[in-house]
């Protein structure tokens, strides 16, 4: 009898687990949230504001993004819009590549960049830098793409932020203090893709990475505004004591601080009147669905927290 009772629970056990994950599969995810009707195209669930759009009224639509699960969230794109898809750029980690017709797909590194995220991610600028008003950009991010959506700002070189970015790790220093530090050496990360996107309509599907689900920290928000600052970026320098920093690195975050290199965009800047962010998927999400089928199979439920945090190793 004892036997039996384990096996019960193993399986239910299971069955919750996959609940949990199939909550947040990249596919699954972008159908829940984007559907398509005829012209029209709704973005976001019964439980939160929707966005509608007429899609007659756009002229090109791109794809862009960059993650670890961004191939399989441009599939289910490509299912959705089809041959109105004009073009479609996203990096994602050498090895998670997909058969996909109308997306261009750039394998490179994680979670230290490479050459090959540059050159990706040039390409995705040089796209959105083209755009007008009368463009529909889907920007379609997940975990890793920080380290995969990598452009080296000023004089700063791409050794040098895998220099400062093997530093970080090795310090224990959490995914926000990393990201609000590589959005400060880029010209990617910290709404700058929305910036180069203007006067672009833009509709930003996140897959979220991190506690919290802080829309600028997910990849380092490339589409969302910045609460963080030059100045934050030092501070997290002096405080793991980061004595190696590159002078390229130390001379661009200080001409940032001084006022003489433009800030990541923040929340006031109209550049963000047309971009529209949703996550799709998150630690809460996966949460929930597990408590809806614990309760299916008969458990008393309760989520103690979604934003426990420990010490990977």
């Amino acid at each position: 009898m004892e036997n039996e009772i384990i096996k019960r629970i193993r399986s239910e056990a299971a069955d919750i687990f996959k609940d949990s994950v199939e909550a947040v599969n990249p596919y699954h995810a972008v159908k829940r949230f984007v559907r398509v009707g005829g012209e029209r195209l709704v973005v976001g669930t019964e439980d939160q504001a929707t966005v509608e759009l007429d899609l007659s009224e756009y002229d090109r639509i791109s794809l862009v993004g960059g993650g670890k699960a961004t191939a399989p969230m441009a599939k289910a794109m490509e299912e959705l819009l089809g041959e109105r898809i004009n073009k479609g750029l996203i990096n994602v980690k050498y090895g998670f590549g997909s058969d996909l017709a109308l997306t261009e797909i750039t394998e490179a590194s994680h979670p230290l960049p490479d050459s090959s995220g540059v050159k990706g991610t040039t390409k995705i600028l040089d796209l959105l830098q083209t755009a007008g008003k009368e463009d529909l950009i889907f920007s379609l991010i997940s975990g890793g793409g920080s380290a995969l959506l990598v452009q080296p700002a000023g004089r700063v070189t791409l050794s040098e932020i895998q220099d400062l970015t093997q530093s970080l790790l090795e310090c224990g220093a959490s995914i926000d203090e990393m990201n609000t530090v590589r959005k400060h050496i880029s010209s990617s990360k910290g709404g700058q893709m929305a910036r180069a996107a203007t006067p672009a309509t833009t509709v930003n599907l996140m897959l979220s990475d991190v506690v919290g689900d802080s829309m600028d920290v997910i990849a380092s928000g490339p589409f969302v505004p910045d609460t963080s600052t030059f100045e934050d970026a030092l501070g997290i320098l002096k405080k793991y004591d980061l004595r190696d920093v590159p002078a390229a690195i130390q001379s661009h975050l200080k001409r940032g601080m001084e006022g003489r290199i433009p800030e990541t965009p923040k929340a006031d800047d109209p550049i963000f009147d047309p971009v529209h962010n949703f996550i799709i998927g998150s630690n809460i999400l996966a949460l929930k669905a597990a408590e809806h089928k614990a309760r299916d199979l008969g458990y008393n439920t309760l989520i103690l927290s979604s934003m426990v945090e420990g010490e990977t190793r």
